[in-house]
């Protein structure tokens, strides 16, 4: 396994999508959130679970940005990039309920589409880390309880948290049937951006126009041993031709995240000369506290990465709708864990609470780690 979670996890991650977006301080989009876009109460699958999809829309001067954050199944982002700015997402909502919801999820015009990809977050691994070694691949299988399959739980209604002004919005998640939840939640913090600058708060990333951010919350839920750890884990799905990489820049500039000398990254990389499509561009760090501060902050550790199709996928999401439940011969598929906490004693068990942040960032030119240390675009 490749993932751990501690105590209180936020965790707050950029990711940008393709090569060629403008990259620059004064370059600004038009974001637009919508809920559940074209639903009609008569198209929906009565059998199926109630939606619940934001769609982010990030317009420029001449291409758009698509985010489709959903929770049916597991939840999950498909984020297309286009050359048009006035592309459209179209939704057939009476195929989403199917057991195969292909093609329920189109981008118009089709010939605008220069690159797409989506991530699904599957399933929250709990682990009794009794030799404290922080470690996921150290520690023994006796020592893991049953994941959380993150596709079975109950998601609160993502229209009630909708901040069109602030451009914010989150899934809270839940496990109907698990007495260990109560209060706790697992939840997806996402804000949206129509220019660049840098977050207020710890760890204080960096975002552009081109970025999302998501910050993801494990909190108030009851730990199952007595020096618990919880793991993050996430599959990436690409189109045909396109690789994941994990890099990381180390840097002696710990001005906006001190002690934190790393950046990391999973990168895509095209299989052309189009260079590098969308990334995910973390701090190597999480907080035990909803105030994040220095004093309460932990490691976060990746994993390597799994490649192929046969790792254990979850049963839906809407990711699907685009790329097939299927998923066909040409879509490639890398899974990734992401742990929190470091050894000495800071098992999520004496704070409940972890966050940890990511942004996400659309096609467009990565800063570059120079030779001083300082990143720069």
């Amino acid at each position: 396994m490749a993932v751990s979670v501690t105590l209180l996890l936020c965790c707050s991650c950029f990711a940008t999508l393709c090569p060629g977006v403008t990259w620059g301080g004064s370059y600004r989009r038009q974001v637009f959130f919508e809920y559940n876009p074209g639903r009609n109460s008569s198209e929906i699958n009565p059998s199926a679970a109630a939606p619940n999809i934001l769609h982010v829309r990030a317009v420029g001067a001449n291409d758009t940005i698509h985010y489709l954050w959903g929770t049916l199944g597991a939840p999950s982002v498909f984020m297309v990039y286009t050359s048009s700015p006035n592309s459209s997402l179209h939704i057939n909502w009476t195929r989403l309920g199917l057991q195969d919801p292909s093609t329920a999820v189109r981008i118009e015009p089709a010939s605008a589409v220069v690159y797409y990809t989506a991530i699904i977050f599957s399933r929250v691994f709990e682990y009794n880390d009794m030799m404290d070694t922080a470690d996921m691949s150290q520690v023994p299988a006796s020592s893991f309880y049953p994941p959380y399959q993150l596709e079975d739980f109950t998601w609160d209604n993502v229209n009630a948290t909708l901040n069109r002004s602030q451009l914010t919005a989150q899934l809270r998640g839940r496990n109907a049937t698990g007495h260990l939840f109560g209060n706790g939640s697992f939840t997806f913090r996402i804000a949206a951006f129509e220019g660049s600058g840098r977050d207020s708060t710890l760890p204080r990333l960096l975002h552009t126009a081109n970025s999302t951010k998501l910050e993801f919350v494990i909190e108030g839920i009851e730990p199952r041993g007595n020096q618990s750890r919880f793991a993050l884990e996430l599959i990436v799905l690409e189109a045909k031709g396109v690789q994941r990489e994990l890099s990381l820049c180390r840097t002696i500039d710990d001005e906006y995240t001190p002690t934190i000398f790393q950046m990391d990254e999973l990168v895509a990389l095209l299989g052309n000369e189009s260079g590098t499509g969308s990334f995910l561009q973390w701090k190597p760090v999480a907080y035990t506290s909803s105030q994040a501060s220095l004093a309460n902050s932990v490691p976060a550790r990746h994993y390597s990465l799994r490649l192929g199709r046969n790792q254990s996928l979850p049963a839906s999401s809407v990711a699907y709708a685009f790329f097939g439940a299927g998923l066909p011969g040409g879509t490639r598929v890398a899974v990734m864990n992401v742990s929190f906490g470091g050894p000495g004693g800071d098992s999520y068990n004496s704070s409940r609470y972890i966050s940890c942040e990511v942004m996400l960032v659309m096609p467009q030119p990565r800063a570059e780690c120079m030779g001083d240390g300082r990143w720069t675009c």
